[in-house]
């Protein structure tokens, strides 16, 4: 398994970009988006920060590869260093990004995602990039608004599996990735498993995906802060 960690710890060289949107979604989840001006790869994170001597976060592109703007999803953390200021951001505001980083890649190959929350913006920028064959994406949130872009994922029908742990809804599992997991009779064989979301929620399906037989070499977790 291979987890990638990102902290803000080590240092970056950092500029300043233009605010072209910046739209609240859901309840406290917010897009942000400027206009691109670098190739990346679906799957890699961005380091953002409100001017370049500050303390930085990481956030996945989740933008397609062809898009003109770069698309940043985010959760509003009340009293935090950072969201507060980038929830306040108008159009024509500016803050600070680092070069794209990270190897969370999407690849053509048969796949299974599994996203906790906003943990779904990588998956968001490998869909738009065109990486939708033979995908099979489980989605968890804690309430029926909380699947962003779930219009984007309807084409892949049975495929794409909701599962909401603080509400119940027609065509949607209630319960936790794992218990989802646990309850499968048979997950697909021959494909790797990516998992972005928290520190706990990795943890957790990354051990039902084990329990089930998925080798430990196939499953590539992100986790978020």
């Amino acid at each position: 398994m291979t987890t990638l960690d990102f902290t803000g710890k080590t240092k970056l060289t950092l500029r300043p970009v233009e605010v072209a949107s910046n739209r609240e979604i859901s309840p406290g989840i917010f897009v942000l988006t400027f206009r691109r001006d670098f190739s990346f790869i679906p799957g890699q994170v961005l380091a953002v920060a409100m001017k370049p001597d500050r303390q930085y976060r990481f956030y996945s592109i989740a933008s397609g590869m062809q898009e003109q703007e770069i698309r940043l999803l985010f959760d509003l953390k009340p009293g935090g260093e950072l969201t507060p200021q980038l929830a306040a951001l108008q159009p024509g505001d500016s803050f600070y990004v680092s070069a794209p980083a990270g190897n969370f890649y999407g690849t053509a190959k048969p796949a299974v995602w599994l996203a906790a929350g906003t943990g779904i913006a990588p998956f968001i920028s490998m869909w738009r990039s065109g990486l939708r064959r033979d995908k099979l994406l489980v989605h968890s949130g804690r309430f029926l608004h909380s699947f962003y872009f779930e219009e984007d994922f309807f084409p892949l029908g049975k495929n794409y599996i909701r599962c909401c742990t603080r509400e119940q809804g027609d065509g949607v599992y209630h319960g936790r990735i794992n218990q989802w997991i646990i309850e499968q009779k048979k997950l697909p064989d021959n494909r790797r498993y990516y998992l972005c979301g928290s520190a706990e929620m990795v943890v957790d399906t990354r051990d039902a995906l084990i329990e089930k037989g998925v080798s430990y070499e196939n499953i590539i977790a992100e986790i978020y802060f």
